[in-house]
């Protein structure tokens, strides 16, 4: 596997680059609202995306939550992308900034991430979401400020939780994410996992 860093300021341009054997170039670029909205409204109505939070959302809510997203400084999307095929939808946050730093002690170089894989397409491919998820670490240590990162999926989704355990995220208490209501955004409040990664492990596991 190689990887490679990119500088380009274009929103569709490669912001970070892999070669995953046995799959080709992965690349991580900035979600646009307006160009990726169609996709990620077809991805968060599914039944399996329910812990996203989003599947009564429509295609022009998805594109103003994306916009409202963009605006800021502390949260940021990106697209995961296979060849010419967005194939993961995810977030970084300072920890901070967001509701999750009221349910644990954040620390200097902590970035929280959440994380959607999209629909799966043709024949199976074994491995490519422990590959995708090699990326996203990737890309988010390409910053050497960063010291940890930390997830908080919903305690029920079993198989995310085991997915970022078998990646190298050591798994921390229940923990409860209160409720969000601004004219912004509104956050029910959510049962949590908290998940930690330490650039120390990610580097070990590469």
């Amino acid at each position: 596997m190689t990887t490679e860093a990119s500088a380009g300021p274009a929103r569709a341009e490669a912001l970070y680059r892999e070669t995953v054997e046995g799959l080709g170039t992965v690349q991580v670029r900035r979600l646009d609202p307006a160009r990726d909205a169609d996709v990620v409204h077809s991805w968060v109505s599914e039944d399996r995306a329910r812990f996203w939070g989003m599947r009564e959302t429509s295609r022009a809510e998805v594109r103003e939550i994306y916009e409202h997203l963009d605006s800021l400084t502390t949260h940021h999307a990106f697209m995961i992308v296979l060849g010419d095929e967005p194939v993961m939808l995810f977030q970084t946050y300072e920890p901070e900034a967001d509701r999750v730093s009221e349910c644990y002690e954040a620390e200097p170089g902590d970035v929280g991430v959440h994380l959607m894989i999209g629909p799966a397409r043709g024949k199976p491919r074994p491995g490519f979401t422990a590959a995708m998820l090699r990326v996203l670490v990737g890309h988010v240590l390409a910053d050497p400020q960063v010291r940890r990162i930390v997830a908080e999926p919903d305690v029920r989704n079993a198989k995310a939780i085991d997915r970022l355990r078998r990646t190298g995220f050591e798994l921390g208490p229940e923990i409860v994410l209160p409720e969000i209501d601004l004219p912004e955004v509104f956050l029910p409040e959510k049962k949590a996992r908290l998940a930690i990664l330490s650039r120390e492990t990610a580097e070990t596991l590469r």
